[in-house]
C-alpha cells in the first residue's frame, strides 16, 4: 500500500469518526453524511448476494438502520466501513435465511420410502427454566428501563418494537416529521442501552451483537 493511499484511508476514518461524534453528541442529521459517503458501496455489496433489486434496496436502508440505533456500542478502535459492511453482510445472511425456511404442518403426515404414511409426534424443545429465569429478569429490566424514558420517547421505541411501524408510519401517527421520528428513537435507544449496560450480565449477548453488529 502506497503512502498516499494510506493517507487517504486515514483520513476517511479519521472524518467518519468526526462525524459519529456529531451524532452521539445530539446532532443526528449528521448521520446522513455517512449515508451519502457509503449507500452506493454498500448497495454494490449486498447485491452481489441478493439478486432482486426491491430486496437490495430494502436490506441497504435496513443496514443504515440498523447502524444508526447501534452507533452508541460503535467501538472507535475499528474503521466504520468495516463495522457498516458487517452489519450489511449479516443483514443478507438473515434475509437469505429466511428465504430457505419453508413452513411443514405439523399435522400432516409425512410419506415414507414403501409409500406409508407417518405422523410426526414433535418433542417438547420449550426453554429450560434458566432460558426462562433469564429471560423474565430481562424483561423486567428493559421495563424499568423504559420506564425511565420520557414519555415522547417512551412511544416511539413502542410503536417501532411493539407494533413494528416503520418510521414513516409512526411519523404519520404521532403527526411528527420523519426527522424528528428519527432522532427521537436514535436518543432513545441511546438512553435505553445506558441503563442496560449496568446490567452487562444478563445483557451480555445483546450488546456483544450490537457492537460486533
Amino acid at each position: 500500500m502506497t503512502d498516499t493511499i494510506r493517507d487517504e484511508i486515514d483520513d476517511s476514518s479519521a472524518q467518519d469518526e468526526a462525524v459519529i461524534r456529531d451524532v452521539l453528541g445530539g446532532n443526528t442529521d449528521a448521520f446522513a453524511a455517512l449515508e451519502r459517503k457509503y449507500r452506493k458501496i454498500v448497495s454494490f455489496l449486498i447485491r452481489k448476494m441478493i439478486r432482486n433489486e426491491e430486496d437490495v434496496r430494502d436490506i441497504t436502508q435496513e443496514t443504515f438502520a440498523k447502524a444508526f440505533a447501534a452507533l452508541p456500542s460503535f467501538r472507535f478502535e475499528y474503521p466504520f466501513s468495516r463495522w457498516l459492511f458487517k452489519i450489511a453482510s449479516n443483514k443478507c445472511i438473515d434475509h437469505l435465511r429466511r428465504q430457505r425456511l419453508t413452513p411443514v404442518s405439523l399435522d400432516a403426515p409425512v410419506t415414507t420410502k414403501d409409500g406409508g404414511q407417518m405422523f410426526v409426534d414433535p418433542r417438547d424443545h420449550g426453554p429450560t427454566p434458566d432460558v426462562q429465569a433469564l429471560a423474565s429478569e430481562r424483561s423486567e429490566k428493559l421495563q424499568q428501563a423504559l420506564r425511565t424514558l420520557p414519555e415522547k420517547y417512551r412511544e416511539v421505541i413502542r410503536l417501532r418494537h411493539e407494533e413494528e411501524l416503520d418510521y414513516q408510519e409512526i411519523a404519520d401517527r404521532l403527526g411528527h416529521p420523519l426527522g424528528t421520528v428519527k432522532a427521537h428513537l436514535f436518543r432513545a435507544r441511546k438512553m435505553l442501552y445506558k441503563q442496560l449496560v449496568r446490567h452487562e450480565m444478563i445483557f451480555d449477548d445483546y450488546m456483544r451483537g450490537d457492537a460486533e453488529a
